[in-house]
């Protein structure tokens, strides 16, 4: 499968929303979201699914309500996203909060916010017990020990990852539910991102097919994300049709096993969110050197870590010169560390003040981004109908300040 990478945004030219709203900036896609949300549903129509998306790819407000309003939930892992989803309308049992490594207090506020609970510990899960008993309905991760996804530090699923309960486990699960008499309503289970082959996930389906049994009051399986977008052209992604296909059959076995149906729950977030958003930066200067030639612009890793964190691979294109002719060049940042976005990239001709677009920067790009260097967070734009809208100011300089107490020398 390819990816294009287009030049404008529903009629409007990248260009020129660099030149109206100033660059470094974030400019997503108000359809692509809508387009991803539904293009999930469609294939997933064949048993009772539900979407939750994963808050912390890209949080703004603006994208949330865009999504309840599709008839998207939530998946959260802090308290504070679980308060974002709230302000914009959606109903606390559409929230699913799936923390990791929290304290005790945040699970506690979450309760009383009145959303589903996700437990990944047996101290936890023994401590909700002692304090709610059957009172509070709660939903547990399950760590499948499958091995999956595009980077190491985005595979979450095998036995030596953090996150879940070991399926190996299981046993000492069902002696601390049976201690407390815990209402357990659904199973979780999440491998990693970026994975490819549809029977990863049925292997995960399966470790929470065979556990349900032990649960006669569940109302849902959760069975995460994981779902590979393209990043280059030629790029092989998840075959989402083939994929829900797969699934349905299996789900509507496990329906007849099971004895009546349960709702199926996904998590996508960089699917829903990545493909949306390009960002815009300005080049500052041509740099050579006897051993190559840089492209140095105004942003750094402080606004797109991905490459640097992840080896992440972003097409970046001269938007205001496309059709130049191609050269080779290192393209870079101009934070006081070593933030390099691409090597040897063959990219059309650049000057100075030329405008580049980094594609798929709609997840985990302002998401992960920092003031360091004292550097200042960039705008976001969301294009809905045809129009731009400003979500999201351009940070000045008393933002570093505002926090900050001064004391009197």
């Amino acid at each position: 499968m390819s990816t294009t990478h287009a030049l404008e945004i529903q009629g409007l030219s990248l260009q020129s929303l660099a030149e109206e709203f100033g660059t470094p900036l974030y400019v997503y896609d108000a359809e692509t979201i809508r387009g991803q949300y539904h293009k999930l549903k469609d294939a997933f129509s064949g048993f009772n699914s539900k979407l939750k998306y994963a808050t912390k790819a890209l949080s703004n407000i603006n994208i949330l309500k865009l999504l309840q309003k599709e008839g998207s939930g939530l998946d959260c892992v802090c308290i504070n996203e679980i308060k974002l989803g709230l302000k914009a309308g959606f109903d606390p049992k559409d929230i699913i909060f799936t923390p990791n490594g929290v304290s005790f207090e945040e699970i506690e506020q979450a309760i009383e916010l009145g959303v589903n609970l996700n437990i990944d510990n047996i101290p936890y899960l023994k401590k909700v017990g002692e304090k709610y008993g059957e009172n509070q309905p709660v939903c547990i991760r399950i760590n499948p020990h499958i091995q999956a996804g595009g980077n190491a530090k985005i595979q979450v699923g095998h036995v030596g990852s953090k996150f879940g309960i070991s399926y190996l486990q299981f046993e000492e699960v069902l002696e601390v539910v049976r201690k407390y008499d815990l209402h357990i309503v659904g199973l979780h289970i999440h491998t990693g991102s970026d994975i490819l082959d549809a029977d990863v996930f049925l292997k995960a389906a399966k470790v929470l097919f065979d556990m349900a049994k032990h649960f006669p009051n569940l109302k849902f399986l959760d069975f995460g994300s994981g779902f590979k977008v393209a990043y280059k052209e030629g790029d092989v992604v998840t075959n989402i049709p083939e994929l829900g296909e797969k699934l349905t059959g299996a789900v509507n076995a496990f329906y007849q096993d099971f004895g009546r149906e349960l709702e199926i729950w996904f998590e996508p977030g960089k699917y829903m969110v990545s493909e949306s958003g390009h960002f815009l930066v300005k080049t500052n200067l041509i740099k050579s050197t006897p051993a190559c030639q840089f492209i140095a612009v105004d942003s750094g890793f402080n606004h797109l870590i991905r490459p640097m964190f992840y080896d992440s691979f972003h097409h970046i294109a001269n938007v205001s010169n496309p059709e130049g002719p191609k050269k080779i060049y290192n393209v870079v940042g101009y934070i006081c560390e070593t933030d390099t976005f691409a090597t040897e990239r063959e990219i059309a001709e650049t000057k100075e003040g030329d405008t580049l677009c980094f594609y798929n920067a709609g997840a985990y790009a302002i998401e992960m981004s920092s003031n360091f260097n004292s550097r200042l967070k960039p705008a976001e734009v969301l294009v809905m109908d045809g129009k731009p809208h400003l979500i999201r100011k351009r940070q000045e300089f008393e933002v570093l300040l505002q926090d900050q107490i001064e004391l009197d020398f």
